[in-house]
């Protein structure tokens, strides 16, 4: 077409279109490629030093900070102690010396040992000071960064140095290594670009077809010119639903203003059909329309085939002189009509049951006297179908018709079509049935004759009957009557209910899914949470968990909401809430694993904050274990709050991690929201957890809860926190059951959108009565003394009986104190539930069980202490100690009342 204008097609010349955008591009992507290469060398540059400052004082302070270092610097020969550990640490850090010098400068180490006991060259007043110093030098070994910094003694006092260096060579080698590899990389870009640049000016050279400006004018003139001369309508809509273009014939056929070029289709009142199919895009050929007095023959295609712009372009053609086809537009308009009504009004709700009555409401308002559906007995129950044409008992799920008296079989009769007759062969074969005179009884009466005589007597005169087919799998069975109104079915309606059966069977088979996934989900789910509460004296417990409505939060209202209740030793007791953000079997498996995770971390009788932040890197593990999988979503938004309440004493310790504060409320009324210091949700790691210790006065309330319970879209977060507040107050004197009653009542509204749990707690208190201790002197002679005091206490008790097997326990743990630990050592007695001997001490190291061998003169008391104790265990104290702790079971009569 260019040598048609007279241009000869030289690509090298760029007098196109096509070549100027090519340059262009070029252009802009050479500047960037030399632009990021230029700033990436300069950056790696800037990181080489800071690399090195940073690596230096790492290692300098690591190795300042050892164990044993004030040790060694105080022993006779310092340098025969540290340069050993010192050249190991500067092989395994990577660094080029590190060097542990006195107070006056002198090298204890140094990686040539000839330099050892000469003066280190370098700025080490600051670290005298006590601070760490960084300074850029040139040695003998090329430019480098060195850090010093100070060995601090006991006394918190200056007492050595250590210094440590890297070459900058040594840093930015790993860098100017990746050079090769970048410049490759940017090359590889170019060349790249340069190809799909190329590529791109060559198909715009196609598309233009090597046309200029000037010759594009005058292709567009004579386009324009041809366009609005011929008898046809033309219209062109973009892909945003908006008229691009109209010729004069199609504003004359739709009665168009001059002016609706840009204005959205919908807005151009025109009749519903036509704005549907002009908004829709939808291929059509030759489809008839009625605008106004005029019949249109309606022809359109999508643009976008073939690399075109999205949208649609449509043809007119005016067929008003062909009256005689008017009759049969009017007939498939209406039944289009009510195809497309079907698919507004039918499927609704993903319920099978709903469905099937929706289908047979839908067909008695529009196309049949009375309308029945059968559905196989497994797609009720959710499951899957297997076999992909068979007749199996199936249960008529739905029944529409102005009479019941009529013959057809009753809603949730169970039938079984006969493959005798002609609906039973249908099945089999999948295939749709009509009867168009049933009163001729050629045959379909051979399923129930009592019944088929009554169908008859009651005016039935025609029947079809469709298969609900879905997948290629057989669902059940649609049938249509006409009773009342004369007309018969005809064979065209036979295809109008095919395809209404075809669209609701989508519809069942997609609720028949959804409830399988449903069932599991919840059956997930409650496997998961608590089936009751343990049994406990330290707190009077109730809770609630909600799960969101079906159809408005997660799959069918299964959520991530977890809560539990776990009996710690010591008569202490943990309350647990947690939230894993989302809804569904995702939601529920993974609050199913950190609920369990808790459970775990519990039984090490850990501390709020650090079970918190063994469960955050577990999270962060399975988070790095999902990414590689894209369908399956990480945990990071889980939120939890752990407690731990002493009935002994009424302390009680909370943590949180990104969960909301709970709630106490005092015996006098007065509700208010602990100040547990917040941490980050789980997974997201980088900062510790913080806890709060306060005292719970017996009577009072601990309440927990998730965001579902104070968040809603009719108000603000502060506001439900508030009301939760106010409402606790107002019913401070209920039992906790009472008050999760009230909670809910004032709280949740109709229909939740989030899961809700809720978990009360009346904080109790032993009676001191039921606790006794005693400080026992590091004195194997006071071990018996001991058993004295714990058998006069347990007489008291009345429980003589326990007296010999609570002094075995108490003697071999008191004797393993005074033996192996430090410090004041205290045995306590707690009657609760079970007896419960705890011997504290100052000593951090755990007692292991072993078996001893037949020639050990020990190793035998912590054994006989596990099997006498029903069961034992050690946790730690927050001042360094530990407490070692056994219960024994009590007879049904020996637990005091609370």
């Amino acid at each position: 077409m260019a040598g048609r204008y007279g241009r000869p097609r030289s690509f090298l010349r760029m007098r196109t279109v096509a070549g100027q955008v090519f340059l262009l591009q070029l252009a802009i992507v050479v500047l960037l490629v030399a632009a990021a290469v230029a700033a990436l060398v300069l950056q790696s540059r800037a990181d080489s030093a800071r690399e090195a400052r940073n690596r230096s004082v790492a290692v300098a302070e690591t190795f300042a900070n050892a164990p044993g270092m004030e040790a060694a610097l105080e022993s006779p020969d310092p340098s025969a102690v540290l340069q050993p550990k010192a050249e190991a640490a500067r092989k395994g850090s990577g660094v080029d010396f590190i060097v542990v010098l006195n107070l006056d400068s002198i090298r204890y180490t140094h990686p040539l040992p000839d330099r050892i006991g000469k003066k280190f060259v370098g700025d080490v007043k600051p670290a005298l000071d006590g601070r760490v110093v960084t300074e850029r030098v040139n040695g003998t070994i090329g430019p480098l960064v060195q850090a010093v910094v100070p060995v601090f003694g006991a006394n918190g006092k200056v007492i050595g140095m250590v210094s440590a260096g890297i070459t900058i060579e040594r840093v930015s080698g790993v860098v100017e290594n990746q050079f090769p590899l970048l410049f490759g990389s940017a090359a590889g870009i170019l060349l790249l670009t340069m190809g799909g640049t190329a590529l791109v000016s060559r198909r715009l050279r196609r598309q233009t077809h090597g046309l200029g400006p000037t010759e594009m004018t005058r292709m567009y003139e004579h386009h324009d010119a041809v366009l609005h001369a011929v008898r046809e309508g033309v219209l062109i809509v973009g892909g945003d639903g908006r008229l691009l273009l109209v010729n004069d014939e199609a504003r004359r056929l739709l009665g168009l203003p001059a002016q609706v070029e840009g204005r959205a289709v919908t807005d151009l009142g025109l009749d519903p059909l036509t704005t549907d199919l002009l908004a829709s895009g939808r291929i059509a050929t030759d489809e008839v329309l009625s605008v106004g007095d005029r019949i249109l023959a309606v022809s359109q295609r999508s643009t976008d085939q073939d690399g075109g712009p999205p949208g649609s372009v449509t043809t007119l053609r005016d067929t008003t002189e062909l009256q005689a086809l008017t009759g049969k537009a009017d007939v498939a308009r209406g039944r289009l009509k009510l195809l497309y009504d079907a698919g507004t009004e039918i499927g609704t709700a993903l319920d099978v049951v709903r469905t099937c009555e929706e289908l047979a409401d839908f067909a008695t308002a529009r196309f049949a006297d009375y309308a029945t559906v059968d559905v196989a007995e497994t797609v009720l129950r959710g499951e899957e179908p297997t076999a992909a044409r068979t007749v199996a008992d199936m249960r008529r799920t739905a029944l529409s018709g102005a009479r019941h008296d009529t013959g057809l079989y009753p809603l949730g009769s169970v039938i079984r079509f006969m493959p005798s007759t002609a609906i039973g062969a249908g099945l089999l074969r999948g295939e749709a049935v009509i009867d168009t005179n049933l009163p001729a009884l050629s045959g379909w009466q051979e399923q129930h004759p009592a019944r088929a005589e009554r169908l008859v007597e009651c005016g039935f005169h025609s029947m079809i009957a469709v298969p609900l087919r879905a997948r290629g799998v057989i669902l059940g069975v649609a049938m249509f009557w006409r009773a009342q109104r004369p007309e018969r079915f005809e064979d065209e309606d036979l295809s109008v209910a095919e395809e209404l059966v075809a669209r609701a069977a989508v519809s069942i088979d997609n609720a028949r899914r959804y409830s399988r996934e449903h069932t599991v989900a919840v059956t997930l789910q409650r496997s998961l949470l608590p089936r009751g509460l343990p049994d406990q004296t330290a707190i009077d417990a109730a809770y609630r968990y909600l799960p969101a409505q079906a159809g408005i939060g997660g799959l069918g209202g299964v959520g991530g909401d977890w809560f539990d209740i776990i009996p710690l030793p010591g008569a202490r007791v943990a309350l647990v809430v947690g939230d894993v953000v989302g809804h569904g079997l995702h939601a529920a498996a993974t609050m199913g694993r950190l609920r369990t995770a808790v459970h775990n971390f519990s039984t090490l009788d850990l501390p709020p904050d650090e079970l918190l932040w063994h469960l955050d890197e577990l999270v962060a593990r399975i988070d790095q274990d999902e990414t590689a999988d894209d369908s399956a979503g990480g945990v990071t938004g889980a939120t939890c709050l752990y407690a731990i309440y002493d009935p002994v004493s009424g302390r009680c310790t909370m943590a949180r991690a990104g969960h909301l504060q709970p709630v106490i409320v005092h015996p006098d009324g007065a509700a208010e929201f602990a100040e547990v210091p917040g941490g980050p949700p789980l997974g997201l790691g980088g900062l510790p957890f913080e806890t709060l210790d306060i005292q719970l006065p017996e009577n009072s309330r601990l309440v927990l809860y998730t965001d579902g319970l104070v968040e809603d879209r009719t108000r603000d977060i502060d506001e439900g926190l508030e009301l939760l507040r106010g409402t606790l107050a107002d019913y401070a004197g209920r039992t906790p059951e009472e008050t999760c009653e009230a909670v809910l009542r004032v709280m949740v509204p109709a229909r939740a959108r989030d899961d809700i749990a809720l978990l009360v707690g009346r904080a109790r208190r032993l009676a001191a009565q039921d606790v006794a201790d005693w400080e026992v002197p590091s004195d194997p002679a006071a071990v018996s003394r001991v058993r004295a005091e714990v058998s006069r206490k347990l007489t008291e008790w009345d429980l003589v009986e326990e007296a010999f097997t609570t002094e075995l326990i108490l003697s071999e743990l008191v004797t393993n104190s005074i033996r192996y630990a430090t410090g004041p050592i205290r045995v306590r007695l707690v009657r609760d539930r079970t007896l419960i001997c705890e011997v504290s001490d100052r000593s951090s190291t755990s007692p292991h069980l072993r078996q001893a061998a037949t020639t050990d003169e020990g190793g035998r008391g912590l054994f006989l202490v596990a099997q006498l104790a029903e069961r034992w265990g050690t946790r730690y104290t927050d001042d360094g100690g530990k407490v070692i702790w056994t219960e024994q079971l009590l007879p049904p009569t020996a637990p005091p009342e609370h």
